[in-house]
């Protein structure tokens, strides 16, 4: 992923000028929003419906529903949880109230010093090794409240 950059509605409108005319083109504008910024700011939405001629409720409903978007910049490391029943079964639960009161924030949260945000995912494919997270892009499988300590100890 790239870096991302602070919004700049300038650069913002040049990414929706450049994949306006693809079919569908609501979804790869987000996508490329997001990887560029890191969030899509709610200032692109104007600029996005117009573009691709829906209205702005549309494009925002289109951002609410899909979890992945976000409408503010996360922290400097993102931890997603797996939520889902394989790793309920394996004591995900426990797990997810350790990670909340470890960072003070609930799901969909960053903390006020922007280091983490901490989101609830429904399954990361590693169902024989729950509970799982995803930390910066890095899969982790059986973790416990020992592990998930020392892994967000270790995050700079």
């Amino acid at each position: 992923m790239a870096a991302a950059l602070p919004w700049d509605r300038i650069e913002a409108q040049a990414i929706i000028d450049r994949l306006r005319h693809q079919p569908g083109a609501t979804l790869p504008i987000l996508h490329a929003l997001q990887e560029r910024f890191g969030y899509v700011d709610r200032d692109a939405v104007p600029l996005i419906a117009e573009a691709v001629n829906l209205s702005q409720a549309e494009i925002h409903g289109v951002i609410s529903f899909y979890h992945d978007f976000r409408s503010t910049p996360a922290g400097r490391h993102v931890i997603k949880l797996c939520r889902a029943e394989a790793c309920q079964a394996m004591g995900c639960r426990a797990l997810e109230a350790h990670a909340r009161d470890r960072l003070g924030i609930g799901f969909g949260e960053t903390t006020p010093d922007r280091r983490f945000t901490l989101d609830g995912v429904y399954c990361l494919g590693n169902c024989a090794l729950g509970p799982a997270a995803l930390i910066d892009g890095a899969l982790y499988g059986r973790l416990d409240t020992a592990r998930f300590d020392a892994l967000v100890g270790a995050a700079p």
